[in-house]
């Protein structure tokens, strides 16, 4: 197939590899163009412009960091709406709001294009392994002929509603997942106050029902108190943002969510929102008398 893919920065840049290697053709464009080079020398065709790289495409995907970002790259004035052939199907694979999605999808429309809202969770790993869970929300046809592209970036694939369906799934993943770091950083900080030997409670508990993907691969991060890139903080608490706004909208009650969002916005306003969201450790590690 003939793909775009826009926004080659931390998750995207695995993404876009991922479609080439599975032998798709693909253009490119990334706002800090220097970031296009890597994909481009594995063979894709770097752009100018969102509305370029959309040309000719059949599918177009588009992994940036926020609602405003999507807005520009889709509808500015060298936006993909204006680039888009008749069918092409816009990928949105950012976690953005769920409104904006369904405004921007409705924009398209008039145009003659298709959109799908395609959130992922698995971070960098899973972005460079093409091992992401993608949440997919648009028609169920517009799915089917996109599934190709997405296939090449994930392990799971699930069409779970209408268009923004994918966004609030998103929300759902991010407002359990905030739980997790949560309740690892107490636990193990537990654990470290105790003075055990970390890597053995590590191994014990994650062989029972407390195992998840946060212990297995961040668990670490908080015993030794150091928290490389792996997903940013300040992108993290974006993420709750969203899903505390749509919370609001719908009346519903998420009272560990909002904890966890204030527990980031500490972090980031002592300057630690690019560390990993493990770095929620940091603060109860501090309040626990820990260094």
């Amino acid at each position: 197939m003939k793909a775009a893919f826009i926004g080659l920065g931390t998750m995207g840049a695995g993404m876009a590899l991922n479609i080439l290697k599975a032998g798709h053709e693909l253009t490119v464009h990334n706002r800090t163009r220097e970031k296009e080079e890597i994909v481009a020398a594995e063979g894709a065709r770097r752009t100018a412009s969102p509305k370029e790289a959309a040309a000719g495409a059949e599918v177009i995907v588009i992994c940036v960091s926020d609602t405003p970002d999507v807005e520009e790259i889709i509808l500015g004035t060298d936006g993909v709406i204006h680039g888009a052939s008749d069918g092409a199907i816009v990928v949105d694979m950012s976690t953005i709001s769920p409104t904006a999605t369904r405004r921007i999808a409705e924009k398209l429309g008039e145009k003659g294009a298709k959109m799908l809202d395609a959130p992922v969770s698995g971070g960098p790993e899973g972005a460079q392994n093409g091992t992401l869970a993608i949440m997919v929300g648009g028609e169920t046809a517009d799915f089917e002929n996109a599934l190709p592209i997405l296939e090449t970036m994930g392990k799971s694939v699930i069409h779970v509603g209408p268009i923004g369906a994918g966004q609030i799934t998103k929300a759902i993943n991010q407002i359990i997942i905030s739980g997790t770091y949560l309740t690892v950083a107490e636990g193990l900080t537990l654990g470290i106050k105790a003075g055990l030997d970390m890597d053995k409670v590590i191994q014990a508990i994650s062989g029972g029902a407390a195992s998840s993907w946060v212990l297995h691969n961040r668990g670490k991060n908080v015993v030794n108190n150091t928290y490389p890139l792996g997903f940013r903080v300040r992108l993290h608490h974006k993420d709750l943002r969203i899903a505390l706004d749509t919370a609001r909208e719908l009346g519903a009650t998420l009272p560990a969510t909002a904890l966890v969002a204030q527990i980031e916005n500490g972090l980031i306003t002592r300057g630690y929102g690019d560390d990993d969201v493990s770095a929620i450790g940091r603060s109860i590690r501090e309040q626990s008398g820990l260094e």
